[in-house]
């Protein structure tokens, strides 16, 4: 990720472990979802309140960027635009999919907008149609997405 909220992992674990979530092991990957700060913070509520539990994201952006992607198993720690923590998943599931073959099921697990497929795939190739320009890329119908589906284990209160 080249541009985002600042990761403070001291920061972040403290505020988990005040939360009374307890951080065990490594130290989890620290992940955002969107590319603004409302973006961030809105899709970060979904998670944490749990109605969003999955996401896509290009893969060309992912490999563009070195990211390694996420594993089943792997445990994510959720932020908003300032870093603080919202929420704590578990990856359940990690799919490289073409952007036409998303189906409804998906839309609905990502909990976004009305949770339609018609949503989805305006939502996601207006996005897409934004960020992959920047990596010298377009959005096309076949473009490979990475989804992932993950599952909540803590949910940081709202201040």
């Amino acid at each position: 990720m080249t541009t985002g909220p600042e990761i403070d992992l001291a920061r972040i674990r403290a505020s988990l472990e005040h939360g009374g979530y307890e951080m065990r092991g490594a130290t989890p990957k620290v992940w955002w979802f969107g590319n603004t700060p409302e973006l961030v913070r809105k899709l970060g509520e979904l998670v944490r309140d749990g109605r969003k539990k999955a996401s896509a994201g290009s893969l060309w952006l992912w490999e563009a960027e070195g990211e390694a992607l996420p594993t089943v198993g792997e445990i994510q720690v959720v932020i908003d635009w300032c870093g603080a923590p919202l929420a704590v998943v578990e990856i359940t599931d990690v799919r490289v999919v073409a952007f036409n073959e998303v189906d409804e099921a998906f839309a609905i697990e990502e909990g976004e907008g009305d949770c339609s497929l018609k949503w989805w795939r305006e939502a996601h190739w207006e996005y897409f149609s934004g960020e992959l320009p920047r990596i010298g890329r377009l959005p096309s119908a076949d473009m490979p997405l990475v989804c992932t589906k993950f599952r909540l284990l803590h949910a940081v209160r709202a201040a």
